[in-house]
């Protein structure tokens, strides 16, 4: 789970490089899918990632608006100041938080049970899936999207015996 993580932040990174080659009207377009443009998309893994976290730990969601940050440099910066209490969370993961329950309530009043286990994976995937788009968005503005592989970056120790 927490090598899943490090891979996120890497190629996110990798995605935040890759946009300094855009013109901000680039990375401000509507685009089709996702939530509506690259930057924008960008802006809702961070806020995802954050918001899931604090809510584990029985915090206040982050309810700030994608019109607060609507350059590459703000995206970066809110992703900066939420990523130490992340990371903090995800280094302290323990086989005992994966089973406690986290109670989710629905806008309609119905309450949602899930594990924490669950959650944490769905951030995962959350941002993976995200990512996807982003490279078919990359297609389409001609330049080659960021790696998605997993392979070759390092992120799992090992050793040629």
């Amino acid at each position: 789970m927490k090598t899943f993580f490090r891979y996120n932040w890497m190629v996110r990174e990798e995605w935040y490089r890759w946009c300094e080659e855009l013109s901000e009207e680039e990375l401000l377009q509507t685009r089709t899918g996702g939530v509506g443009s690259i930057l924008h998309t960008l802006f809702h893994i961070v806020d995802v990632e954050w918001s899931w976290v604090r809510l584990l730990q029985g915090k206040t969601d982050f309810e700030g608006s994608f019109d607060d940050y609507k350059s590459l440099k703000q995206v970066r910066k809110l992703d900066s100041e939420f990523r130490s209490e992340v990371e903090n969370f995800v280094n302290n993961w323990d086989d005992r938080m994966e089973n406690q329950l986290f109670y989710d309530t629905l806008p309609d009043g119905r309450i949602v049970t899930d594990t924490w286990g669950e959650v944490i994976r769905h951030v995962i995937a959350h941002e993976i899936h995200h990512i996807g788009q982003l490279s078919i968005w990359a297609r389409e503005v001609g330049k080659k999207p960021v790696s998605a592989n997993f392979i070759g970056r390092g992120l799992i120790s090992h050793s040629n015996k």
